[in-house]
């Protein structure tokens, strides 16, 4: 088992089946241009073989399908049969949902389930406005649709002053309304916001404004969670929960178990750091030669966490998954 100092090791992966997107969210991509597949993209099996290597080489309990938008990448269902025989604890997705009602039966033939929906507003204008792309209508049958075929489903929401700050509430209670568990995410210094920090600041929203906004008009009390969870959980007694992924607020470098590997084959340990560790040459190998290199890279990876809390970093978070 590869542990660092701190006894941090590798326990979540989370792979990045294509970096294509349907959508060019404000504060993902600032040029308004969609991205698309790499050309040199891995294909499922070599995918499903990373993954495996993984399971070995660190110790990988749980396995996060991403993206850009997984339900656009035609290796969804080879990759996802592949992955389902592994033994893996959960396996779950994080969609846009915009495709979600079309490929909900490969979704749970595959047995996902759950699946986390990226969703910054319930105002249509708005929606488009942000994400530029989509329909927002179509999001929320496809999520309609997963809960009643019996998906535990969380909402994410970016919170962004002057976008979509006035929409905290309304999908805090959409979503209690429904069962959904809401999870606020604070805004990143990543790619762009990590270069322009007024831009960053400008939009920002901290887990103490979101939390005020909220008691409100709730009483909230502080609920459990995992010791490597990124989310601070609420709950409000008698409705439901909701968290924050509080990344500036509260820091939680310090337990983090999460492992990146892109589509095109790059492993990261740290969306803090710009190192990355190239092992698409890896998955060619049979397994006795590829663990012992991919256990050194590894090792590298882990080094990369920060120690204390997130600093930045130039990594777009749709190319290497959320």
């Amino acid at each position: 088992m590869i542990v660092d100092r701190q006894g941090r090791r590798f326990r979540n992966l989370r792979i990045s089946l294509t970096s294509a997107c349907n959508y060019a969210c404000t504060y993902c991509v600032p040029d308004g241009k969609r991205l698309v597949a790499a050309q040199d993209e891995l294909s499922a099996e070599a995918m499903a073989r990373g993954v495996a290597y993984l399971i070995e080489a660190a110790g990988i309990e749980r396995l996060r399908i991403t993206g850009g938008e997984p339900l656009v990448s035609p290796k969804l269902e080879r990759f996802m049969t592949a992955v389902g025989q592994m033994g893996l604890e959960d396996i779950s997705l994080t969609t846009n949902g915009q495709l979600l009602a079309k490929k909900l039966p490969l979704l749970v033939n595959a047995g996902i389930r759950r699946i986390n929906v990226s969703l910054d507003t319930l105002d249509p204008i708005a929606f488009r406005s942000i994400a530029r792309g989509g329909d927002l209508a179509t999001v929320l049958d496809g999520m309609e649709q997963a809960g009643a075929a019996g998906m535990k489903i969380k909402v994410n929401m970016v919170p962004l002053r002057g976008q979509n700050l006035d929409q905290v509430m309304p999908l805090l209670e959409y979503c209690l309304e429904r069962g959904y568990e809401l999870r606020f995410i604070e805004l990143m210094r990543m790619g762009h916001l990590a270069k322009d920090s007024n831009a960053f600041l400008q939009q920002f929203v901290s887990l103490q404004q979101l939390l005020a906004l909220i008691g409100d008009q709730y009483e909230y009390l502080q609920a459990d969670a995992p010791v490597d969870a990124t989310a601070v959980r609420y709950e409000i007694p008698g409705l439901g929960h909701f968290g924050v992924i509080a990344n500036e607020s509260v820091p939680f470098c310090r337990t983090c178990s999460r492992l990146r590997l892109s589509s095109t084959g790059w492993l990261h340990g740290c969306l803090s750091s710009s190192n990355r560790h190239y092992v698409g040459d890896l998955l060619d190998k049979p397994r006795h030669q590829a663990l012992p290199a991919l256990q050194r890279l590894l090792v590298k990876a882990l080094g990369d966490k920060q120690e204390v809390a997130f600093s930045g970093g130039a990594t777009i978070m749709k190319i290497i998954g959320g």
